[in-house]
């Protein structure tokens, strides 16, 4: 039995993901810290896809050692693929951030991430059809003034799975890097990053997208042979993409 591990899959892109992935028979590693969430929606997933497996595990990626634990706990599945989508959002100048917060953030983004990317990699390399897919965002690409943490976090996970990417294309190994970088999505992330608990989307962003349209925007990035799925963020059209940061081969013997 082959699984697709999802992180942050509590709600929002997670959370539609997995059942995206559930639909097509995949069975499931759910992750996130809320287990209570997590219990719901293996239940719910079971209830509509009775075959699938839907194994759930509370980890809270902000503190770095609980990837490590997270992965070993692990060890017994055959993953086939790996969606690291779990994310921080800190918003606000750059001198007003909480810095808690913003520790929290670069774990999640970047410290776990990488932990979580390395392992998986690294045991992965070389079987046939594995797949990673890091979540990045449009943020991932330039930087917005009241979100420049963020974006760098963002940055980073956008450079490093683009560069894993080519660097996988280069040593011909069998498993492929991807990187999805949505752009304003209908999740709990803006309402946790404003503290507005009722924050109304249509009322504040001119263009977003559903978390149900960015799982579906996930299964095409899975089903291709691109590198990139990004939202343009001129019309907000989902595009998929060869690299975009510049990557250069040459210092690979």
């Amino acid at each position: 039995m082959k699984y697709t591990v999802i992180t942050g899959a509590s709600s929002g892109i997670g959370y539609e993901t997995a059942f995206a992935f559930a639909a097509r028979g995949k069975h499931l590693v759910l992750v996130a810290r809320r287990l209570d969430k997590l219990e719901e929606l293996r239940s719910a997933i079971q209830q509509s896809y009775p075959n699938v497996d839907v194994v759930v595990r509370s980890s809270d990626l902000a503190v770095v050692e609980q990837a490590h634990d997270l992965y070993n706990s692990l060890k017994e599945f055959q993953i086939e693929t790996w969606i690291n989508n779990a994310g921080l959002s800190v918003a606000g100048l750059v001198v007003e951030n909480d810095l808690k917060r913003v520790e929290d953030m670069l774990n999640v983004n970047i410290n776990s991430l990488s932990v979580l990317t390395l392992l998986y990699v690294r045991d992965y390399v070389n079987v046939e059809g594995a797949q990673l897919i890091n979540v990045s965002s449009g943020l991932g690409y330039y930087v917005p003034v009241t979100s420049v943490g963020y974006a760098a976090t963002k940055f980073f996970v956008s450079a490093w799975t683009e560069g894993l990417a080519k660097e996988l294309e280069v040593k011909g190994a069998k498993l492929r890097a991807k990187v999805l970088a949505p752009g304003a999505t209908e999740t709990d992330m803006i309402k946790n990053t404003t503290g507005i608990e009722d924050f109304d989307f249509k009322a504040n962003i001119p263009m977003y997208h559903t978390a149900k349209q960015m799982a579906g925007f996930m299964l095409e990035l899975y089903d291709s042979n691109a590198v990139v799925g990004i939202v343009d963020e001129s019309n907000y059209e989902f595009k998929l993409r060869d690299q975009i940061h510049p990557v250069r081969t040459e210092f690979l013997s």
